[in-house]
């Protein structure tokens, strides 16, 4: 017989479990209403309503309108809720599924608003490929470049051309003593005008361990001895370069204390003004290599120009020629004249000139 009023329902309220001296031994009130299945939907599992009963409140065991038990059976009630199958278990579900639910709301607030404070952990530990975010399509790398990063890769540089390296100055000490050893240079170059009347052959010496190319230095003597403003004097004289065997004089690339040696060997000091020389009493025509690599105040930052004065001048006194002075205000210095050290002499100035025959 149902001994509920036929009012309105009124909200479900469980009853105290019947147990010993007449009080409750099952779970407290508010754990029951907590967890009452009409709020979490279907984690308690379903019991089996009686019948003529459906879509009224149901009530749990031990409740005031439940069928008498025994003692017994209340007992066992209250153990089966105990067991896996029983309150234990719903209780741990019920809590794991809260767990859920939060970080389910968490990871859905994170994915909305991705703006939101702090990296999550998830992408700190499994990050998003190079170059693209969330997954999204691949964007261009605007990350400064890390010192130390190699750079792209370039095809070789250009070698320097001629002209390049004769303007260029070398780095060397003024008082530099080298080794004394003077290595000819190999190889050997024809004369630019084969039909001259007089032919000279001419050696190339390099001291060792100067930092001077040496196929450069005699690349930069043919070109100068043949150079059509030379001493070839219209077709008299050509010059060609041999690394051996029979040759009329030895231009020579060599330290400032080589130099002063080679020298004095022909009763010349070089050492006041660190110059060159053409030592008449042996085969040598002396470049000074340190005059080479840093030039003169007297030609300032034409270096090339200074370079081949120099040839021009130290070789000329092997043909024979001897110094000279200014002619006339504003003229281009002799090669003859020892411009090295001025271009001014009795108060006329003349301009740097390397050549013999500036005109031709």
């Amino acid at each position: 017989m149902d001994h509920r009023d036929a009012a309105a329902p009124t909200a479900w309220r469980a009853e105290p479990l019947p147990g010993p001296g007449g009080r409750g031994q099952g779970p407290r009130q508010e754990y029951l209403d907590a967890f009452d299945d009409r709020q979490i939907g279907r984690a308690i599992p379903e019991q089996r309503r009686p019948e003529g009963r459906e879509g009224r409140p149901r009530t749990q065991s031990g409740g005031r309108h439940a069928s008498p038990r025994k003692r017994g059976s209340v007992l066992g009630d209250r153990r089966r809720r105990r067991s896996p199958g029983g309150w234990g278990r719903t209780l741990s579900g019920m809590a794991a599924a809260a767990v859920v639910t939060v970080l389910g709301i968490a990871v859905a607030v994170r994915v909305a608003d991705p703006g939101s404070g702090g990296a999550d952990v998830a992408d700190a530990e499994h990050p998003a490929p190079e170059g693209q975010a969330g997954g999204g399509a691949a964007e261009p790398d605007t990350r400064p470049r890390i010192p130390g990063d190699a750079p792209p890769e370039r095809g070789p540089a250009p070698e320097p051309t001629y002209e390049e390296l004769l303007g260029q100055r070398v780095e060397m000490a003024a008082d530099l003593d080298g080794s004394g050893e003077l290595v000819p240079v190999g190889g050997s170059e024809e004369a630019a005008n084969p039909d001259a009347t007089t032919l000279v052959r001419y050696r190339v010496d390099v001291e060792e361990g100067l930092g001077v190319d040496p196929e450069f230095f005699a690349e930069a003597v043919q070109r100068t001895l043949n150079d059509s403003r030379g001493w070839g004097n219209r077709g008299e004289r050509s010059f060609a370069r041999v690394s051996g065997g029979d040759h009329d004089f030895v231009v020579t690339l060599a330290s400032p204390g080589t130099a002063a040696d080679w020298c004095a060997m022909s009763g010349l000091d070089i050492t006041e003004d660190n110059v060159s020389c053409n030592s008449s009493s042996t085969e040598r025509v002396i470049i000074n290599a340190w005059r080479w690599a840093q030039g003169s105040e007297t030609y300032g930052d034409d270096i090339a120009g200074y370079r081949q004065m120099l040839i021009n001048h130290e070789v000329g006194h092997r043909l024979g020629y001897g110094h000279v002075t200014c002619p006339a205000e504003g003229e281009p210095a002799p090669v003859m004249m020892q411009q090295t050290k001025f271009l001014e002499t009795e108060g006329v100035t003349c301009l740097p000139n390397p050549w013999p025959h500036p005109g031709n």
